[in-house]
């Protein structure tokens, strides 16, 4: 089959077309590369021109005054003059509802003109979208990404951007992929609740992962635990950063002879894989009910991660033992946590080797590929 790729998030879409191209397909990703992480995509409509230095000072004043950034409209202007190449596919597939990042006026326009020219076209629900949003809000206790921003309004800078898929540009967006797709994929358990009562719904599909690209090597404590916490101040309080950096401290000054911790913030995808690589304990994300990308692939190496791991995850995967630790905003939970592993030393090793046996069962890009052809078909 020819089958289309339209935006990446975290190198879902990357890794799916690894698994579909060895499977004897023809796939093409088109997007952006996810920002500062700089994923590979085969057409590109990153900014070029919005980006220059000469308007980085108008672009900023612009964006505070009215909340407009030039770089979504060139976003859609990129993709436009692609649409030529974009024609005659088996299958296309978004990652997201706003796949394109352009203004919603354009997306739609965007959207319906791979309908048009194209067989069958897929959603699937990663990050943020209408219907995960309007699920977490009206389930305000339920473990999301937005806890943050209920327990604490003043928060709103860093989540001022998801109410605009409350807007009705965004709307008649969801609508119209709602009435003209064939089908919406959930990929991890973030977001199955909120999708699965939805008609086009299809089946939750894991995340795929090239499990080549990881190389698994048993953890081996010579000396210090070396414990690894990426940061991103885009999604600083969203991924639960200020437990998990209050968590430290403590262990810090706890176990200061017995642990090295290391931590970046915001830097591009290679760097943040190189810093964690030598890490025993990776600390991702305390607002998730699933594992994200950046936890699968950490698992996938034989680190122990503190992520998402909720019950509702261990009985779909049948898990008897543990093979990443379930994180939560709590930070004597955290310490607890920790303190056991710091302590124990042969439990991380045996949790590294049981993530990694996960991975591969679970989460190898082949099989899963496999479950999207069959969806597809």
């Amino acid at each position: 089959m020819r089958i289309l790729l339209i935006g990446e998030y975290s190198l879902i879409h990357n890794s799916l077309k690894e698994g579909l191209i060895e499977l004897g397909h023809e796939v093409t990703l088109i997007g952006i590369s996810d920002g500062f992480k700089c994923y590979p995509v085969d057409y590109s409509i990153e900014a070029q021109f919005s980006i220059h230095p000469i308007l980085r000072i108008p672009r900023k004043v612009i964006y505070r005054l009215f909340k407009y950034d030039f770089a979504n409209l060139e976003y859609g202007i990129r993709f436009y003059f692609f649409l030529p190449k974009l024609k005659n596919y088996d299958v296309v597939q978004f990652v997201n509802e706003a796949a394109i990042k352009s203004t919603k006026k354009i997306e739609l326009f965007l959207i319906k003109k791979i309908v048009k020219n194209n067989n069958r076209c897929f959603l699937l629900t990663c990050g943020i979208d209408y219907m995960t949003l309007k699920f977490y809000f009206d389930n305000k206790t339920y473990k999301s990404v937005l806890q943050p921003f209920f327990q604490n309004p003043k928060l709103y800078k860093e989540f001022h951007f998801y109410y605009t898929y409350f807007k009705k540009g965004h709307i008649k967006n969801h609508n119209y992929i709602q009435k003209n797709f064939k089908g919406l994929i959930p990929t991890d358990f973030d977001y199955v609740d909120a999708t699965k009562n939805y008609p086009i719904f299809k089946s939750f599909i894991p995340y795929p992962l090239n499990i080549n690209k990881f190389f698994f090597e048993e953890l081996k404590i010579d000396n210090k635990i070396v414990i690894f916490l990426g940061i991103n101040k885009w999604s600083y309080n969203q991924k639960g950063i200020p437990y998990f950096e209050k968590a430290l401290e403590i262990i810090q000054k706890k176990y200061k002879d017995k642990v090295e911790i290391i931590v970046t913030n915001t830097v591009p995808y290679p760097v943040y894989i190189k810093s964690y690589n030598k890490a025993h304990i990776l600390l991702d994300q305390a607002f998730s009910r699933d594992q994200g990308y950046n936890a699968l692939e950490a698992m996938a190496k034989g680190k122990v991660v503190f992520t998402g791991m909720e019950s509702q995850v261990c009985e779909y995967y049948n898990l008897t033992e543990r093979v990443c630790i379930n994180a939560k905003a709590d930070v004597d939970y955290l310490v607890n946590e920790l303190s056991f592993l710091i302590e124990n030393p042969k439990e991380i090793i045996a949790i590294g080797k049981r993530a990694r046996v996960f991975i591969e069962k679970e989460h190898h890009y082949i099989k899963i590929a496999e479950k999207y052809l069959e969806v597809w078909q």
